[in-house]
């Protein structure tokens, strides 16, 4: 296979889906065949499970239960939909990834991320992918920027501060773990910067 599996992640409010929107629009630009998709979603059955793990009304839900509806549903996304786009040699831009599950589930909810990870390997094998970019705000930055716009606010966003900055604390580990794919970009920057920086790193691997 000859594509790329490019994937975004950061504290929520961090600004993943206007970089994305950036570097689609430069890497289009430039001639590449992009494929856009978002965790958990990007297809009927994972947006379907998305929806229940984000409804603002399904506070009681378990961690463990949390943990297992977003394999399952990155199970069905990746099999039917990243898959064949990697096959057809497209280069893949995620909102989201395992690397979620690991911060979020794996060490806020303190799951462990090792077991996550297991979880995760069940669903999609060893399949990681080629370049994760982290956009690097602090956790209070990130939701006041949530609260502050039009974006509908959904169960995680409601959680406490300590835990969005256990989330943070939990990609920082992540960072160190898988040091050779995940690149820090600051998101503290105006956008332009920040997808200027990001553009730069993805260019190192087409």
């Amino acid at each position: 296979m000859n594509g790329k599996f490019i994937t975004f992640e950061g504290p929520e409010g961090s600004g993943k889906t206007s970089v994305i929107i950036g570097v689609e629009k430069f890497l289009t630009e430039e001639g590449y065949s992009i494929l856009t998709t978002r965790e958990p979603g990007g297809i009927k059955i994972a947006e379907d499970i998305r929806s229940i793990i984000l409804d603002i009304d399904n506070t009681e839900m378990d961690a463990h239960a949390e943990a297992l509806l977003f394999a399952a549903s990155r199970s069905q996304h990746f099999n039917e939909k990243i898959l064949p786009a990697l096959e057809d040699n497209k280069i893949i831009l995620c909102d989201r990834f395992i690397d979620s599950s690991l911060a979020y589930q794996g060490h806020a909810r303190e799951l462990g991320i090792d077991k996550v990870y297991e979880i995760n390997k069940f669903a999609i094998g060893d399949q990681l992918p080629e370049l994760t970019i982290f956009i690097d705000v602090p956790p209070s930055v990130g939701l006041k920027r949530v609260f502050s716009n039009s974006r509908k606010i959904d169960r995680l966003d409601l959680e406490s501060l300590k835990f969005h900055e256990k989330v943070y604390e939990g990609y920082m580990i992540i960072a160190k773990k898988y040091i050779n794919r995940f690149k820090l970009v600051d998101g503290t920057q105006p956008i332009e910067k920040v997808i200027d920086d990001t553009i730069k790193i993805i260019k190192n691997i087409l």
